[in-house]
């Protein structure tokens, strides 16, 4: 006959379960917002900073200094959260810069204004990120990494399909920017809510991951190097789709009108893919980045040169390749390195990843105008490099299953 205590037992493990979803689910609903408000700003800072005197090279100065920022900080942050435990303190005051700005934007007089805004957006996304991830790593022992980190990217991608789509309707309503940037700050003020909730009901969430993963090292171990190794390749290969667009015009390949379906699409297969091959990552390990490298490699020969209905197919295999290593690069380098140094290892990793995202997409610009087949060729090069590292990563490190 089963005991109180054997009943007690067998119940613990699915509660843990169900405290992880939940604060996988309120996170990524968080994110869901978050998204909304500064992906919605981001569909429309160049024609606003263009409307408010800005020239094309300080739109890509403005644009491309917020990204090189919005990752390389990321190391700081990463550092901080480690050496002072104060993991929810620094991702709140990250998410209250982030938005703050957005919304301010309505308010900017002139393009210089604007531009530090657009700056401090990236700054406060670098802030909170790696502390983030960490505490939804403490989640994600409990109920599978990739599973996890794939439920978050899924809904964090939901509100980037959603924003740009709620600030064109906003303009084709009303046509003017500066009431774009103020609707948003409803979903800004909904995400700091969430937040604070959020806040509230987990103050510890590191006491979800009652059996961390047996990482024994003093330092971030060889297999993590490798594994970040191979991802910049990964990184410097992947156009940033201003470039794709900016080709579609220039070729005629895609309408303009449709242009913004065509990135809702690659969000959409963005936030799909993240929840398959998240699920799929955590029954079968990182080999299953090797093939989703090849797959996602095609985007480059077949959005540059297809014509609509080829590109529309190169522009999803490029969301999917964002899906998946937004989900599967924090899942596999929760399990790498150990619990104490994760903000560290995220803020590197991503670091690292924006770094060479920002130096492959300059080269990429500078090949378009010199040579479409060799943009291509750097493309398919880069990226297909990365698979033997991640082969090496394969042999040397296997996931362990979650609950060991």
């Amino acid at each position: 006959m089963e005991t109180d205590t054997s009943k007690e037992e067998a119940r613990q493990p699915s509660q843990a379960k169900a405290t992880a979803l939940k604060f996988v689910l309120l996170i990524g609903v968080m994110s869901l917002f978050a998204d909304f408000t500064y992906e919605g700003s981001r569909s429309i800072i160049g024609p606003y900073l263009a409307l408010l005197g800005a020239s094309a090279a300080a739109v890509g100065i403005v644009t491309g200094l917020g990204e090189l920022l919005g990752y390389g900080l990321r190391l700081v942050s990463g550092r901080g959260a480690d050496r002072t435990g104060k993991y929810w303190p620094i991702t709140i005051f990250g998410y209250i810069v982030q938005m703050s700005a957005v919304p301010l934007l309505a308010l900017a007089g002139n393009w210089p204004v604007a531009a530090l805004l657009i700056i401090l957006e990236r700054v406060g996304k670098a802030i909170r990120n790696p502390p983030r991830d960490v505490m939804l790593s403490h989640a994600a022992r409990e109920m599978g990494y990739g599973w996890a980190f794939g439920v978050h990217e899924a809904l964090d991608q939901s509100g980037a399909l959603l924003g740009p789509l709620a600030v064109a309707a906003v303009l084709a309503l009303r046509g003017q920017y500066r009431i774009a940037f103020a609707v948003l700050l409803v979903p800004a003020l909904v995400t700091l809510s969430i937040l604070l909730v959020a806040r509230l009901t987990y103050p510890r969430p590191e006491e979800m991951e009652a059996n961390p993963p047996d990482v024994r090292t003093t330092g971030l171990p060889r297999v993590f190097w490798i594994y970040l190794a191979g991802a910049v390749l990964v990184a410097a290969g992947f156009a940033d789709f201003p470039l794709i667009a900016y080709h579609f015009v220039q070729a005629s390949s895609v309408p303009s009108t449709w242009i913004p379906v065509f990135y809702a699409v690659a969000m959409g297969v963005s936030g799909m893919g993240s929840l398959v091959f998240g699920r799929l990552f955590d029954r079968v390990g990182i080999v299953v980045l090797i093939p989703l490298t090849l797959l996602s490699a095609l985007f480059a020969p077949l959005a540059f040169l297809g014509g609509f209905w080829v590109a529309l197919v190169g522009v999803a295999l490029w969301g999917l390749g964002m899906g998946v290593h937004e989900s599967i690069i924090p899942a596999a380098v929760a399990q790498m390195v150990p619990r104490e140094l994760r903000a560290s290892a995220y803020g590197l990793f991503t670091a690292g990843y924006g770094v060479f995202w920002f130096l492959g997409s300059a080269a990429l610009g500078i090949l378009y105008g010199v040579s479409l087949p060799a943009l291509i060729a750097f493309s398919l090069i880069v990226e297909l490099a990365a698979i033997p590292l991640f082969i090496l990563v394969r042999r040397q490190f296997r996931p362990m299953t979650p609950g060991v």
